[in-house]
């Protein structure tokens, strides 16, 4: 094996960095693929229905990347760099989906367990 090859397949992660590389990867890697599978569902059908620009557009690209980059997870390649669109993905998803939902009755809920815990944090300290 060359020294530049036994270089990019050298890791010194532990065995459980493995497994949740590969978990993350087939998680993106299925979504990526039902994304053009089922369109009108997962999405442009679903990026339309949340009021996202030109979903026609969107939905194929963040499949694509979801599919890209989660193979690239899988096989263990460029890991770093591919971790970071899936990141920006995720953050935009909690940001366009969750977001709204948590402005709704249940972020008062929300709000008022963070109160309680933080009122007992102080309490005990």
């Amino acid at each position: 094996m060359t020294p530049l090859r036994q270089r990019i397949l050298k890791t010194s992660a532990p065995a459980a960095t493995a497994l949740i590389r590969l978990m993350v990867g087939g998680v993106f890697l299925s979504e990526g693929i039902q994304k053009f599978l089922y369109p009108a569902e997962l999405a442009a059908g679903r990026f339309a229905k949340i009021g996202l620009p030109a979903p026609e557009m969107l939905g194929p690209f963040v499949g694509a990347v979801e599919i890209v980059c989660g193979s690239l997870l899988l096989l263990g390649l460029l890991t770093r760099l591919a971790a970071i669109p899936l990141i920006i993905t995720m953050c935009m998803a909690m940001i366009s989906i969750k977001v709204p939902i948590l402005m709704g009755q249940e972020m008062w809920g929300i709000l008022t367990a963070a109160a309680a815990t933080l009122r007992g944090l102080a309490d005990a300290a």
